[in-house]
């Protein structure tokens, strides 16, 4: 059993490495425990099943933790546990798997060395472990050799959801933009994405809009009825269609965020812009090129390993020093 909770970015990321353990060992069957609404990301890969948590509801709290435990327990038979989270909900999950006797390995997310990546002063900033490379070790624990092959797709291509084939076949560049992020210090300012936006839409591509709550859809509702050749896709498809979607995108624009993620399964190129991150704590996108990376150097970054401190300069400079250019360059010369 795989556990791994949390957001979809972070789920997104254990897929190449599942995929990659079970076509490395084919006796080997996977069962994952996630968020039940993460369930498409699993869905068509063989020798893997998955098994739903609902943390908010039955599963809520060190009761619901042992409910999970007496389900997974009376409904399974697992030789070991990979604990991806390494929390306190998957230690109490892992103990009790422990004392039932079943072989459990956590994930080393290093933190000593996240920690001085991202301090004020005396900032140790180099690469660290990718994060697909602490997944993996996690199985090498239990005994499985793993080798992560970067050089396949995870997925194919989905069919086109039936209300976007047009869209698909005129001819054009289909490029997705996913400006927001789980926090603003990771996001790009609106308005200048907007005018990356109007610069991008037009005869030789169309833009789909991807976001997440009803704010954000709402601004790119708005978006969608200010510029012409843009699609807002927010809101309005389920998260099997979502992934569809994007699946048979050219070109996917982002920031660190989980739809960088979702189309590197699919093997698109994601152009993604950082700011108080950084991808060298290890969360950069799978098998993605680095030459896409759109970033400053600024004494200050990282100032954050999940870009949820603010920044305390006070100007986001890291964000608001990138120009519309830089990102239209890559975007322009990715895509051709």
């Amino acid at each position: 059993m795989v556990i791994r909770f949390s957001s979809m970015g972070d789920v997104a990321m254990i897929v190449p490495v599942i995929k990659n353990v079970l076509q490395q060992h084919p006796l080997l069957q996977v069962t994952v425990l996630s968020n039940a609404f993460f369930q498409p990301l699993f869905e068509g890969m063989e020798r893997c099943s998955f098994y739903p948590a609902f943390l908010k509801a039955q599963h809520k709290g060190p009761a619901g933790i042992f409910q999970l435990f007496k389900e997974l327990n009376r409904n399974k038979h697992f030789d070991a546990v990979a604990d991806l989270h390494s929390v306190l909900r998957s230690h109490l999950l892992t103990s009790l798997f422990t004392l039932a006797g079943t072989k459990i390995a956590k994930l080393d997310k290093g933190r000593s060395e996240k920690k001085a990546l991202t301090r004020k002063t005396g900032k140790i900033c180099r690469q660290l472990t990718p994060m697909h490379e602490r997944y993996a070790e996690v199985f090498r624990k239990i005994g499985l050799a793993l080798q992560l092959d970067r050089s396949s797709v995870i997925y194919d291509k989905k069919p086109i959801p039936l209300a976007l084939q047009a869209v698909f076949s005129q001819g054009k560049k289909v490029i997705g933009v996913a400006p927001f992020a789980q926090y603003k210090e990771k996001m790009y300012p609106m308005a200048k994405m907007k005018t990356v936006v109007e610069q991008l839409a037009g005869s030789n591509n169309s833009v789909l809009l991807f976001g997440g709550g009803a704010n954000e859809s709402a601004v790119l509702q708005q978006w969608e009825q200010d510029i012409f050749s843009v699609f807002n896709i927010a809101g309005r498809y389920s998260f099997e269609d979502e992934l569809a979607i994007i699946s048979n995108l050219d070109t996917m624009v982002s920031m660190d965020s989980a739809n960088m993620h979702l189309a590197s399964l699919f093997g698109v190129r994601v152009i993604s812009t950082w700011g108080a991150t950084h991808p060298f704590a290890g969360f950069y996108g799978w098998a993605q090129d680095p030459d896409n990376i759109v970033e400053i150097d600024l004494y200050c970054r990282p100032c954050s390993v999940f870009g949820n401190k603010p920044c305390y300069r006070g100007d986001h400079a890291c964000m608001n020093w990138i120009s519309e250019e830089m990102i239209i360059e890559k975007i322009v010369r990715t895509s051709s």
